[in-house]
């Protein structure tokens, strides 16, 4: 969804729980084939590669040269190291019910942490207008989004 397009909304409060469980379901799918067919565990990696390759081909088509959307503010999320728990999950137990349970359990915990270098510059606070705050949030105020309702934000801190 729109927590993974926007670099201002990656550092929400539901960025850390409804990402993680969406971006999963894919990873663990082509895991279970290419463990169960070929015996090799190396199926979640492979396929966030290949999904992190077509989200950098839709940031820069549909963002950067249609839009002209800064890149840098459209970044994906990056889910290569929790990908390689998975599958390493998998090789060490050589059991799809200790990986659902032990490898999910650090693909959600890896997530916030592994992006957050890429998140940290966001979070500099800045005086912008005689008002204090983040790079993430004036970024979101400048760049408006067709189709998003500014009220989510306002949601959000609700």
């Amino acid at each position: 969804g729109e927590r993974d397009f926007f670099g201002d909304w990656k550092d929400r409060r539901l960025g850390v729980t409804v990402d993680p469980i969406v971006m999963i379901t894919f990873p663990a799918a082509v895991q279970v084939v290419v463990g169960e067919r070929l015996r090799l565990p190396w199926g979640g990696t492979v396929c966030v590669l290949g999904i992190l390759f077509g989200e950098w081909v839709n940031r820069y088509f549909n963002f950067w040269m249609w839009t002209y959307f800064p890149i840098n503010f459209v970044f994906p999320t990056v889910a290569v190291h929790m990908a390689i728990f998975l599958d390493v999950v998998l090789m060490l137990y050589v059991s799809f019910k200790f990986t659902a349970v032990i490898g999910g359990l650090g693909w959600g915990l890896l997530m916030y942490p592994g992006n957050w270098p890429i998140i940290a510059p966001s979070h500099v606070p800045v005086e912008h207008n005689g008002m204090l705050m983040t790079i993430a949030d004036i970024q979101g105020y400048h760049y408006a989004r067709t189709g998003t309702p500014e009220y989510i934000r306002m949601v959000e801190k609700g």
